[in-house]
């Protein structure tokens, strides 16, 4: 996985301004100019312009500290990372060759950023996005999926898709290379797997945080009570105190959906709510009325 500030050798809290000085310090000891045939320099070069094309980026480097290396990943491509990025702020200060001749031949032209687009190279395929629909508990777990698609070239392409645990609705799995064939010889396009979830009959998900409901009698609420409730890792017991109210929380720590790209984990939320009777036998209404009197 990218440690994007890691290549770069800044901190997470980093700045703007000292994030691009560091990319500048690596861009000129690392630029293909100064390391003519040099394959080990070429392959910095590009790992340490991609890192400043994300943490340059505001809205990039919020996903990517959001998400992490996995999860940012299933959600940019290549060219993603490169659109916008500006290098030419960087590179005018060498000297040097210029954005268009160094990523045009390093990147094969997929490279989009503001001062013009590279264009030399081979163009890479049309990426293909292909929607599949999972459980609530299959995006908990994870799993696997056969996806079958159809090419605008008439071919059929068949694979099978993992499916990393704690995806979330509207994520994006990226395969390389099964999209369209290049027109000219470049690489093919990738595929995009768009991951729709349904919805759970008992559960909801907020972040990688899960509420379920827990209803108890008045007298469990007043007196406080042993419950079983129902998670995604199966029936656990929970302390309800005395005189809960209505609308309590109560945690269970670690049983939430996996943090994609970590090995931490979310919550499981038991919320609180009243069964109130509808109809009461006439013992069950004569208990409540004393309870009445004795202003409960």
């Amino acid at each position: 996985m990218s440690d994007y500030y890691g290549k770069l050798g800044v901190e997470k809290s980093a700045s703007d301004e000292v994030i691009k000085k560091a990319y500048r310090k690596l861009a000129l000891q690392y630029h293909p100019d100064r390391n003519k045939g040099d394959a080990k320099a070429e392959e910095k070069f590009k790992e340490i312009s991609e890192a400043y094309a994300v943490l340059s980026d505001k809205d990039k480097r919020k996903q990517y500290d959001t998400f992490g290396s996995s999860g940012f990943h299933q959600k940019y491509s290549t060219d993603d990372i490169f659109r916008g990025a500006d290098f030419n702020s960087v590179f005018s200060e060498f000297g040097m060759g210029g954005f268009e001749n160094i990523f045009g031949s390093m990147f094969g032209g997929g490279a989009h950023a503001r001062g013009g687009r590279a264009q030399q190279g081979p163009k890479k395929g049309q990426d293909i996005e292909y929607t599949i629909q999972i459980g609530f508990e299959e995006a908990y777990r994870g799993s696997q999926r056969q996806v079958d698609f159809q090419l605008s070239d008439g071919s059929r392409q068949s694979m099978r898709v993992k499916i990393p645990p704690g995806i979330r609705e509207g994520g994006k799995l990226r395969v390389p290379g099964k999209g369209a064939a290049s027109p000219n010889g470049g690489p093919h396009g990738d595929l995009y797997v768009m991951v729709q979830v349904s919805p759970h009959p008992e559960f909801t998900r907020e972040g990688d945080d899960v509420y379920g409901a827990l209803a108890l009698r008045i007298s469990e609420a007043v007196l406080g009570a042993s419950k079983e409730v129902s998670t995604l890792e199966g029936e656990k017991k929970v302390k309800v105190p005395a005189g809960v109210k209505p609308g309590t929380k109560i945690r269970l720590k670690g049983l939430g959906f996996p943090h994609l790209g970590s090995e931490a984990r979310g919550d499981f939320y038991v919320v609180v709510g009243l069964l109130i009777p509808t109809e009461l036998t006439p013992e069950q209404e004569e208990a409540f009325r004393q309870l009445e009197s004795l202003g409960i």
